[in-house]
């Protein structure tokens, strides 16, 4: 696959990270995709990774909807590859619901696929809180997210943190009709029932589909380039 700039034009690519990650996880995808002279931002969620110290009980899914649009906002980005990964997908298709006319293509990797009025939790088990009833740890090690590389595991360890409550609780506010002017595309990347349930929904609803099982489910981390190439994909004329 050739993609150099002069194959296809620049793009901007906003990735959003899953729970309790933060915009730190894409370190190894960026320079693949800037080496082809697209933009990249990885804003990272209120509460989380460096924006830890802001972490509180009333952070919600608005919240972070709220994060991503500013980003567009402030950055006066337009025509934005917004992606997804995991939690990332409740969070991007409420920014298309706020600022869609800036965006030209979702993807959605191994990622939740809201519908109206439904939370994180109506497609997946919450893990328990802390003491505090608000704070959710994460579910386990790197390798409760089939990261197994023991550098990967040495690097994302003390970088995972907890995730409030309220963002897997918070319902979606979507509109009745999905936005089908932009393109979509579903990246499959394990079998967990939550997240095979939305990819054949996305295939219902005419997303484009794609399945990278081998990388599990921090795809970003374990095969950064295999799923770069999916990534250049969407831009690719």
């Amino acid at each position: 696959m050739n993609n150099t700039p002069n194959q296809q034009e620049k793009a901007t690519f906003v990735l959003v990270h899953g729970a309790w990650h933060g915009g730190w996880c894409w370190k190894k995808v960026v320079p693949l995709l800037e080496a082809v002279g697209h933009r990249v931002f990885t804003p990272t969620l209120t509460g989380l990774g460096e924006r830890v110290h802001l972490l509180s009980s009333q952070i919600d899914l608005n919240t972070h909807v709220q994060d991503i649009a500013a980003t567009l906002d402030y950055e006066d980005l337009h025509n934005v590859v917004l992606v997804g990964h995991s939690y990332g997908g409740m969070v991007i298709t409420g920014v298309a619901e706020k600022a869609g006319a800036r965006l030209a293509h979702m993807v959605y990797i191994d990622a939740f696929l809201p519908e109206n009025g439904k939370a994180l939790k109506d497609y997946a088990p919450v893990p328990p809180t802390k003491e505090d009833g608000w704070r959710v740890p994460p579910p386990g090690p790197p390798s409760a997210f089939d990261v197994t590389d023991e550098r990967d595991i040495a690097w994302m360890t003390p970088r995972l943190g907890d995730q409030p409550l309220k963002t897997f609780t918070q319902p979606a506010q979507l509109s009745a009709e999905r936005n089908t002017a932009l393109g979509q595309t579903f990246i499959q990347c394990t079998q967990a029932p939550f997240f095979m349930e939305a990819g054949e929904r996305a295939k219902k609803w005419g997303f484009r589909y794609q399945e990278l099982f081998s990388a599990g489910h921090d795809a970003m981390v374990t095969k950064p380039v295999e799923l770069s190439k999916m990534l250049l994909e969407v831009v690719k004329k």
